[in-house]
């Protein structure tokens, strides 16, 4: 007797021998891999997204050094470089969510951030 068995199906032929169903174990690692491949292009399309406002800050187009002032430095000019840029809530949010200690970002400076995210909670 030829056994032929579909790969969904689970149990026991007439003659009393088992089957086993082995699309379980095929679809759990395709899913597993689908969602690691799912994982991957969310984490390319985030950095996409992070890098295009990066590149559409107008901080990108000038001298960073006014954005990095030396200790007691003024701010004024990246300030308001800050304020005429279209991607400004970006630049501060991520400042914020990641913590940056020095330069100016979002049109804030350092002690402003820490007061900001203070007010926040």
């Amino acid at each position: 007797m030829e056994k032929s068995v579909d790969t969904a199906f689970s149990g026991q032929f007439a003659d009393g021998s088992a089957a086993v169903d082995r699309s379980a174990n095929v679809h759990g690692d395709t899913r597993q891999r689908n969602l690691f491949d799912l994982t991957e292009d969310f984490d390319l399309l985030f950095d996409a997204v992070e890098q295009d406002w990066q590149e559409q800050a107008l901080c990108a187009q000038t001298d960073p050094e006014a954005f990095f002032p030396e200790k007691g430095g003024s701010t004024r000019e990246a300030k308001r470089i800050c304020q005429a840029c279209g991607v400004r809530d970006e630049c501060l949010e991520y400042a914020l969510a990641n913590d940056e200690r020095f330069g100016i970002w979002g049109g804030l400076s350092e002690r402003e951030r820490r007061k900001l995210k203070k007010r926040l909670g």
